[in-house]
């Protein structure tokens, strides 16, 4: 059954991001499992085109530096002709009325003058994502579960419209990964966010930057080492990237520190021993461009021998040919 998850160049690839999803597509991936750099999603507010490009790159770096199987990796624009083809077929299949109802278009939408009409579709580029693999299982959070029912919804409307062509995907919870909060503001999750630059931990920041980021993190003034989340989230924060790290947990990680400052320097540390591998070999890729761009190439092509077949036979079955 094929697992399809994706993920988006909105920002720099960080410590929350690997922590809580790249590290376990890279050691628990299963063969028929597929990976995507979802660039597409990222253009449905301005952009600028050059930054769009780095950050592609930028992050399929970061998932082949950290194992992801290059052969169920590709990004997503790699496919265009594939997925916008398919999108259009769907868009057809889908109504104006399900597109409106999006959650996440109402709420980015609201009190907004110029919404672009991507913002409305991308639900159904997603659904061509999914279908268009034969994806049969995708992990997603409560907030994307509506777009995979609305994949859902299309692939059985199209498979009784015009044949069967499409597997109908199952939304499943993803597997939970490591709880990673803004070092500067606990309250939030890490962001890719510039704004929060201090409080994020990015994979291609250097050892000093790290260790820097985390003696200003955020604790309070008890200087009592527990872990409490509701009580004390900073420090509970500093020890679930601790326990993360070392593939632990909060309550044995514990155990022999006896002041904030080191448990800040033990965070610190176990974050850049972590890291440190990954963002060497990313930076690796990134200079070299040739050995990225045939990454990427090779990936493209496993990817396309993987859904042709399915998008021939939708085309034909929707009368286009």
């Amino acid at each position: 059954m094929i697992k399809l998850s994706g993920i988006t160049p909105s920002g720099t690839a960080h410590l929350g991001n690997y922590l809580g999803a790249i590290r376990r597509w890279a050691t628990r991936s299963e063969p028929e499992d597929l990976y995507f750099v979802s660039n597409m999603h990222a253009m449905t507010t301005k952009h600028s085109a050059e930054e769009l490009r780095l950050l592609t790159s930028h992050q399929l770096a970061v998932l082949v530096a950290a194992g992801v199987p290059k052969e169920q990796l590709f990004v997503q624009s790699d496919l265009m002709r594939e997925h916008m083809a398919l999108a259009w077929i769907l868009e057809c299949t889908c109504t104006f009325g399900e597109a409106r109802r999006m959650i996440q278009f109402k709420e980015k939408s609201q009190g907004s003058a110029s919404v672009r009409l991507g913002l409305l579709t991308y639900p159904v580029l997603m659904a061509a994502d999914i279908l268009l693999h034969g994806t049969a299982r995708v992990p997603v959070g409560e907030d994307q579960n509506q777009h995979v029912e609305l994949a859902r919804t299309l692939a059985r409307r199209f498979n009784t419209d015009y044949g069967e062509v499409f597997v109908v995907p199952e939304a499943v919870l993803p597997e939970a990964g490591a709880r990673v909060r803004s070092l500067s503001d606990p309250s939030r999750k890490m962001s890719k966010s510039i704004s929060d630059d201090g409080g994020t931990v990015y994979v291609l920041d250097e050892p000093d930057v790290i260790r820097r980021k985390f003696r200003r993190a955020m604790t309070d003034s008890r200087n009592e080492v527990r872990y409490a989340p509701d009580e004390q989230p900073g420090v509970a924060n500093l020890l679930d990237i601790l326990a993360a790290c070392q593939d632990s947990t909060p309550e044995h990680v514990i155990q022999g520190i006896g002041s904030y400052r080191d448990l800040k320097e033990a965070a610190a540390e176990a974050v850049v021993t972590t890291l440190s591998p990954v963002r060497e070999r990313a930076l690796e890729l990134l200079e070299d461009k040739v050995e990225l761009a045939q990454i990427r190439q090779e990936g493209a092509d496993h990817a396309r021998k993987r859904s042709e077949e399915r998008l021939n036979q939708a085309i034909f079955l929707a009368g286009l040919v």
